[in-house]
């Protein structure tokens, strides 16, 4: 796990208004303005026809950035907000078929970018959810420098908090 301290107005831009970080889930989000709206990115899969079925659990980003944005902008900046991004499943699988691991793929829960402001600042913390106990920190250590490497890539730059 590391701290990020992006910069706000660019890394708010890249989440916002550009598709950077359309490929990923949205697990869960929170904004606070002259209400608290809470998503719950968890698909209801009764909502769907039986043709029309998604492959995953949860939205998109994609899906929710517009209406989140919808949310957000105005005259003044929410009070905060929270939202738990998670790296797609076909992408984790393919870190973890790209690295030697000593423990099973499925395993694996998720990979998460957990981006909040608080009225003052910006901050992203990464994360790995395991469904058993692992002791083996390879895969947290490896989706801490590949998100490194993709806010690099992005241009976001940032702080790293220690």
């Amino acid at each position: 796990m590391i701290i990020l301290k992006p910069d706000t107005k660019t890394c708010m831009s890249e989440l916002l208004l550009k598709e950077t970080f359309d490929s990923f889930l949205l697990i869960e989000g929170t904004i606070t303005t002259y209400n608290q709206f809470h998503i719950d990115g968890y698909l209801q899969k009764d909502f769907f026809s039986e043709d029309n079925l998604p492959t995953e659990q949860y939205s998109s980003w994609k899906q929710l950035r517009e209406f989140c944005l919808s949310i957000i902008k105005g005259a003044r900046t929410p009070l905060d907000f929270k939202f738990i991004l998670s790296l797609p499943k076909e992408t984790v699988m393919e870190l973890y078929h790209n690295a030697s691991f000593t423990f099973p793929s499925d395993a694996i829960q998720g990979l998460y970018l957990n981006f909040s402001y608080n009225g003052e600042y910006l901050q992203c913390i990464t994360g790995v959810s395991f469904h058993t106990f692992i002791l083996d920190k390879s895969l947290e250590q490896l989706w801490d420098k590949y998100t490194l490497q993709l806010f690099e890539q992005w241009g976001i730059s940032f702080t790293l908090l220690e």
